[in-house]
């Protein structure tokens, strides 16, 4: 027949010396190339006139181009809570530039668990970014089973394998507490996260180490657990009033729940800050819009979308990178409410 073949991406390979990994690579964009293996690829791809074929390049990567964020909460978590929109704009910044398009997931229920599960063993993401992590939850234990590369947003306990973003949730509360201890408040209490979560339980373990290095009891009385809703956070300032009247101060570990703490020491004739210094975490856009606005931990929580999306990038195109342990840092912003 006489024809001539039409050149792969084996047969580039071969005339650039590289592997067939490296000049998908190249195709792709990925930037795990260096600048020599580039050139000899691309002066290879000329000489050959090799035009690319999207599906066969589909076959080699094995590639879909979509992330799964996966959040395990309630719609009105989502939508109530200024974390997860900033988490989402930061991860939709992370992406911008490349191919993939991202799918937002929540897990609300083991119907919806199971469903999940089906989805990504049927391989239809390339990875997953999982937001809203707690101690018992079976998703990052799952997605190590099935070998997904995985970041989480948070971890699960300080001995967390799998790469994880956070900020310094220690450091920030206890900041907060230093703030209302140099302003001569003597009795702060707690309005803790979720204890099940270990950003709940860093930010109380914040509030006690500030507490002692003042010389302070960290008294259990100036506990309460909530559920970072504002709920939750009304009805631990109510269960906190009814404990320790006496209290001067308070740090609640999310604006959201700093709102609700607000709203009940209002409600039972409390000033803030003249009777009840307040402080709160996140310096969300909730932190702003409080009458008095609310002193706040900021934590960069855009920067945490970004950085989770960024390492998640980087083990979809090198599989088996050393695992990835980022803390990012907290600083405090006085508002009236202290």
């Amino acid at each position: 027949m006489g024809g001539t073949q039409r050149p792969t991406i084996k047969t580039v390979a071969a005339r650039a010396g590289v592997g067939r990994t490296t000049v998908s690579r190249v195709l792709n964009g990925s930037p795990l190339v260096s600048a020599q293996a580039r050139a000899a690829v691309l002066a290879a791809i000329a000489e050959l006139n090799y035009v690319p074929n999207s599906v066969a390049r589909s076959l080699v990567t094995s590639r879909t181009h979509s992330i799964a964020l996966v959040i395990p909460e309630s719609e009105s978590r989502l939508g109530g809570e200024p974390y997860f929109s900033a988490v989402i704009r930061g991860v939709s910044a992370g992406l911008a530039g490349t191919k993939n398009q991202l799918l937002l997931i929540l897990v609300r229920d083991e119907r919806e668990l199971d469903r999940l599960t089906e989805f990504l063993t049927a391989g239809r993401v390339d990875g997953v970014l999982l937001v809203s992590v707690h101690r018992d939850d079976p998703l990052p234990g799952l997605l190590e089973k099935l070998g997904l590369p995985t970041v989480l947003a948070g971890r699960r306990s300080p001995a967390e394998p799998l790469h994880h973003v956070h900020s310094d949730n220690v450091a920030g509360a206890s900041a907060a507490v230093r703030h209302l201890l140099d302003r001569g408040r003597a009795t702060i209490a707690t309005i803790a996260g979720p204890l099940d979560m270990d950003a709940g339980r860093s930010r109380l373990e914040g509030w006690r180490r500030a507490l002692r290095a003042a010389g302070r009891a960290a008294e259990e009385a100036l506990i309460a657990p909530a559920d970072f809703t504002e709920e939750g956070g009304r009805l631990a300032m109510r269960e906190l009033l009814a404990r320790r009247p006496d209290l001067d101060a308070v740090f609640a570990a999310s604006d959201v729940m700093a709102a609700g703490a607000l709203a009940e020491l209002r409600r039972q004739g409390r000033r803030v800050p003249g009777d009840v210094a307040l402080v709160g975490y996140d310096d969300s856009i909730v932190a702003r819009h409080t009458d008095p606005p609310l002193t706040s931990v900021r934590q960069p929580v855009e920067e945490i979308g970004r950085t989770i999306t960024g390492i998640l990038l980087q083990e979809i195109a090198e599989p088996g990178s050393a695992r990835r342990h980022v803390v990012l840092p907290t600083s405090l912003i006085p508002r009236d409410s202290s």
